[in-house]
């Protein structure tokens, strides 16, 4: 449904009318005043039922890191001069034209430079996610193993005190009687 087939506001009813309805004075821009021949009361009412033309959403990614954005644009930029040079080349040599071989000799230097640049945003964001981090919570079964590890090596670590005191006192401790 358009923003024209839109007759009220949401949650007031009917929301949709015919797709030839004439837009309705509500979705003008907030900086353009109302008319002045409108009486006060219609323009009162008409201010109550305006409603922006799309509503802000968040973002369902997290922005990209400066280094990667600069990195990432830098190769978009890369492989569109690269296209457009394969097409030159491409529509040269179908001409015959005296310029199809420089442009496709350009061109394979423009493919390994595209895939420089390609490399170069997964180096950067691999190199930034190294730098600063990336934030991961370990999930219950991991943190239950890590708990009876730890559990068992303390456990080793008390016998083999225990052994070690008994060691040190010559083997005598658990005996009854001396031979």
């Amino acid at each position: 449904m358009g923003t024209a087939e839109r007759q009220e506001a949401p949650g007031s009813g009917a929301e949709t009318a015919s797709p030839a309805a004439p837009r309705r004075p509500e979705a003008r821009a907030p900086d353009i005043p109302a008319r002045s021949d409108v009486p006060s009361g219609r323009a009162a009412a008409r201010e109550e039922a305006y409603r922006p033309l799309w509503v802000e959403e968040p973002a369902r990614r997290r922005r990209l890191p400066d280094p990667v954005r600069t990195s990432a644009v830098r190769a978009v930029l890369i492989i569109a001069v690269t296209l457009l040079q394969a097409m030159v080349a491409f529509l040269c040599t179908m001409a015959g034209s005296w310029l199809a071989f420089p442009m496709v000799l350009s061109s394979v230097a423009s493919t390994v430079v595209a895939t420089w640049g390609a490399l170069d945003v997964w180096v950067t964001r691999q190199v930034w996610n190294q730098r600063h981090g990336v934030v991961s919570t370990p999930s219950s079964t991991a943190r239950a193993l890590r708990r009876e590890r730890r559990k068992a090596r303390r456990q080793a670590r008390v016998t083999e005190r225990t052994q070690e005191r008994i060691r040190r006192q010559g083997g005598s401790a658990g005996q009854l009687s001396h031979p």
